[in-house]
């Protein structure tokens, strides 16, 4: 049973309560067909656990097979430094089909952000460092696919459904209210 061996910080992409009981981390890749299609199972899960639930996404760029998905990770950092990540995000799942710079342009210009400050990030690599930190944080939890899933810091390696991610989920919080009702 793999290990999320890089734990859950402020500086992580986050949706949902801090403090919330169950914790789902995915390591996703923007060019990735099978991360676009768990897109609308993560949005049922956080509405089906609403407060008892975060979300966290991570950059797991696979570029050796999608050469779209680093700068369209780098695209989602930028921005993310103008507080747009999540909308960045949904966009670039939503246009998966015709990723490269034009979309990532065209997207950057609609979230009211410079296409032109976007390019010169990309040239210069500026967030690439952050993309390339989830991907080794990635690499040490044992992630060697997209997407992959980490539930309360334990790797689930079941398939990415709803129902059997709602199973999975419920499973962590029945042991984290054991834990709590043990502790006192």
């Amino acid at each position: 049973m793999a290990k999320l061996k890089v734990p859950v910080t402020a500086s992580d992409h986050s949706l949902g309560e801090e403090e919330a009981p169950a914790v789902l981390v995915e390591y996703g890749d923007y060019q990735c067909p099978h991360c676009a299609h768990a897109q609308p199972v993560i949005h049922a899960l956080i509405k089906h656990f609403g407060e008892r639930l975060r979300f966290i996404f991570r950059h797991f760029p696979l570029s050796q097979i999608h050469p779209e998905a680093e700068p369209a990770a780098e695209t989602a950092e930028f921005a993310a430094a103008q507080n747009r990540f999540w909308e960045m995000h949904d966009a670039i799942f939503k246009n998966q089909q015709s990723l490269g710079l034009p979309l990532l342009s065209e997207l950057t210009r609609g979230l009211g952000l410079s296409p032109e400050d976007l390019l010169e990030a990309l040239k210069a690599k500026t967030y690439a460092p952050v993309v390339r930190e989830q991907f080794m944080g990635g690499v040490r939890s044992g992630v060697n696919g997209t997407p992959t899933f980490f539930i309360n810091g334990v790797r689930f390696d079941g398939p990415a459904g709803f129902e059997d991610l709602v199973e999975a989920i419920d499973a962590q919080l029945a042991r984290a209210k054991i834990r709590r009702q043990r502790a006192g």
